[in-house]
């Protein structure tokens, strides 16, 4: 996994202006949103998609490990899907480094993709963040912490805005009988996520991890729930097969009926 002090010889400064005016203009090309690919989703978000340009909190339903690590991956395969051009990378910021790189590499996002950085405190981590927002030549920002007040979530919008640069704040629970997204925030969409039993397989073995999605809060839009199943090795969500053919199901039993 690179380090920011993984590569000690600096590029010379006409390199490094080069390389972020390539990804200036990769960013000006980006669409104003990602789209999940899941109409379900898409069709219930405001902007069709998440907004490439703002900040987005996530929170685990609960702190149990399950929970944590399916939000850990639901906010991997989103940076993924930003970081799909092999010359984007992504920025992850946290105060402990508990992030287990083969379960990250399985929604998409390889070593190769991100740059990590350890701060001892949660302030530290925010400023982090916002520099790398600021910079403008990444793909994509993540950062985990405890506590960030509305002052710290408007800095990273704005710093989101004009870099135009997506940043997902991973809000770890500091109370178990407290949701972290309590509190007030300018994100533009706030996720709760958490495990739900896998579907039954027609032979032994485990089946496709599934989610419960809830998007508790987003600007101009309501506020909904889906169940989906985990991130594919592409970063990619998916209805349930169950619900997927639920309406073609039902197509064939009424012809018969007929």
């Amino acid at each position: 996994m690179p380090t920011l002090s993984s590569f000690p010889d600096r590029p010379r400064a006409d390199q490094l202006a080069a390389l972020r005016a390539g990804l200036a203009h990769s960013n000006s090309a980006r669409s104003p949103a990602m789209p999940f690919g899941v109409s379900a989703l898409d069709e219930r978000l405001a902007s069709h998609g998440l907004d490439s340009a703002g900040l987005h909190e996530i929170a685990a339903a609960s702190a149990t490990l399950s929970d944590d690590a399916a939000a850990t991956l639901f906010a991997a395969g989103i940076a993924a899907r930003f970081a799909a051009d092999p010359q984007l990378s992504i920025f992850w910021a946290l105060t402990q480094f508990d992030l287990y790189a083969p379960g990250l590499e399985q929604v998409g996002l390889g070593p190769n993709k991100v740059f990590y950085a350890q701060g001892q405190k949660d302030n530290i981590v925010l400023a982090m963040a916002e520099d790398a927002l600021r910079d403008g030549s990444l793909a994509c920002v993540i950062a985990e912490v405890r506590q960030a007040d509305q002052t710290a979530t408007r800095r990273l919008q704005l710093a989101a805005s004009d870099s135009r640069t997506p940043m997902l704040l991973y809000r770890r629970h500091r109370a178990r009988e407290r949701c972290p997204l309590s509190g007030l925030s300018s994100a533009m969409t706030r996720w709760r996520i958490g495990c739900l039993p896998s579907a039954r397989l027609a032979h032994p073995g485990v089946g496709r991890a599934r989610w419960s999605i809830e998007l508790v809060r987003q600007r101009n839009g309501n506020p909904f729930s889906l169940e989906l199943d985990a991130c594919d090795d592409k970063g990619r969500l998916a209805l349930p097969a169950a619900a997927r053919h639920r309406a073609a199901s039902a197509a064939g039993a009424d012809s018969q009926a007929a």
